[in-house]
């Protein structure tokens, strides 16, 4: 999550097709600093296709004309439940701050999940995944509802999400989850555990037992129905995501624990062999395993002693949710999913919450924090990230609260009203500088 804005926040940047390691350098919370391969720029809009944000007249007094404003097309992706409203927040929370840093967007909405389904009999619809792969970056909503649930798996509105993922090739899931300071009290654990929890969960994401084959159905030497899965990783999925892991470490405290099965999965005794031959290419990082039940315990034991964890999909699936109720609420954690090349996805960690849907009552903070994922990781646009982060911060420290954060003594709003109260902050920051 994000830190106090004095922090040192590292930068993060675009460089092209591959990851590479950079010093050690002290950041917040929301900014691990992992740095991305850049590629040239090709817009794949026209300007006069911009929309302008609600505040272009404050934006212009920091943009000269001599300037020309970058130019970035993104892709929304509201899909289902809470999904739309939090997307809307998000949406002009990151319109503004990249305005204030000379930034313009091209926003194209495109439907994915259930409602793709009830829109073109598909969760993910051909020509969704053509304009998302045309686009800088993909900002996701939520997927799924009751609605989808006896349907078939081609026609589940998961399959749909696993399906673009795979599509755009996003192969490393970063979860960051911290708790911060003003939400401590708000954690199931006792304050002396929560308090100062910052770690980052490092997820393989288009391996492991969710992709592997063979899969399916059959029969067993007695006739019963079975189902069957197979969890299996390549070197090349394992070496790849652990170097994401290892460089990610590097920009935080140096801590990085693998977290396998090895003591009965072949696929997990190849994921430590792997893991820790690499380590020899990073003396900096302190490297750690340790096996998926005894994580499961430890972080709600003691999670302070995790910096950075890397885990393969089923169990980073896992303990990424079980790390985020740490912090108070899954309503307030943002992800990125990055890959080599090509537009990142960025979405929040919690579900479409259907039961909630539509009624002005979803917390929209993990989505705005996505956003600023999004800038940092996707774009290489850190001061417009840091505006975000900060302008959370400060939305907190004043008190607001959803009703899955509030608390006693604090101001209870709904969806909207916290992204009214987030783009105040924004703009405060305009004042403050004057």
């Amino acid at each position: 999550m994000v830190d106090n804005p004095s922090s040192v926040v590292a930068e993060g940047t675009l460089m092209r097709n591959r990851f590479r390691r950079q010093k050690k350098v002290q950041t917040t919370p929301m900014a691990a600093s992992l740095q991305l391969s850049a590629r040239p720029f090709k817009p794949h809009f026209q300007s006069k296709s911009l929309s302008k944000p609600s505040s272009i007249r404050l934006a212009t007094i920091r943009c000269s004309a001599a300037t020309p404003p970058k130019r970035y097309s993104i892709t929304l992706l509201p899909g289902d439940g809470i999904g739309p409203e939090v997307i809307s927040v998000a949406k002009n929370v990151l319109k503004l701050a990249g305005s204030l840093e000379g930034i313009e967007f091209g926003f194209q909405e495109m439907p994915v999940g259930g409602c793709a389904l009830d829109l073109t009999g598909v969760p993910l619809p051909e020509e969704t995944l053509l304009v998302a792969k045309q686009s800088d970056a993909v900002l996701l909503g939520a997927i799924g509802g009751y609605k989808w649930d006896s349907n078939e798996k081609h026609l589940k509105p998961e399959t749909g999400l696993l399906q673009l993922r795979s599509g755009l090739k996003v192969f490393a899931n970063l979860r960051p989850a911290s708790v911060l300071p003003q939400l401590v009290d708000a954690s199931t654990l006792k304050k002396e555990v929560a308090e100062g929890v910052d770690l980052m969960v490092v997820r393989e994401l288009t391996g492991g037992i969710y992709f592997g084959k063979p899969r399916g159905f059959s029969k067993n030497e007695n006739g019963e129905e079975i189902g069957f899965n197979t969890e299996v990783y390549a070197t090349y999925e394992i070496d790849r995501i652990a170097r994401i892991a290892f460089e990610t470490a590097q920009k935080r405290r140096g801590k990085l624990c693998s977290v396998d099965k090895a003591n009965v999965l072949e696929a997990s005794m190849l994921w430590r062999k792997r893991v820790t031959a690499m380590a020899s290419e990073y003396p900096d990082v302190e490297l750690s395993h340790m096996y998926v039940d005894n994580a499961a315990m430890q972080l709600v034991r003691n999670p302070k002693q995790f910096d950075t964890i890397v885990t393969n999909n089923i169990f980073g699936d896992i303990l990424s949710d079980e790390a985020s109720m740490i912090t108070g609420s899954i309503g307030m954690l943002p992800s990125a999913s990055v890959g080599e090349s090509g537009p990142g996805l960025f979405e929040p960690i919690h579900g479409s919450a259907p039961d909630i849907a539509g009624q002005d009552k979803a917390n929209p903070l993990a989505t705005v924090l996505s956003a600023a994922m999004l800038l940092r990781y996707g774009l290489g646009e850190g001061n417009a990230a840091k505006r975000i982060e900060t302008a959370v911060l400060d939305t907190l420290d004043r008190g607001f609260r959803t009703r899955d954060i509030y608390e006693a003594g604090t101001k209870l709003v709904g969806c909207k009203e916290m992204g009214e109260q987030v783009l105040k902050a924004v703009e405060s920051q305009i004042r403050a500088a004057v």
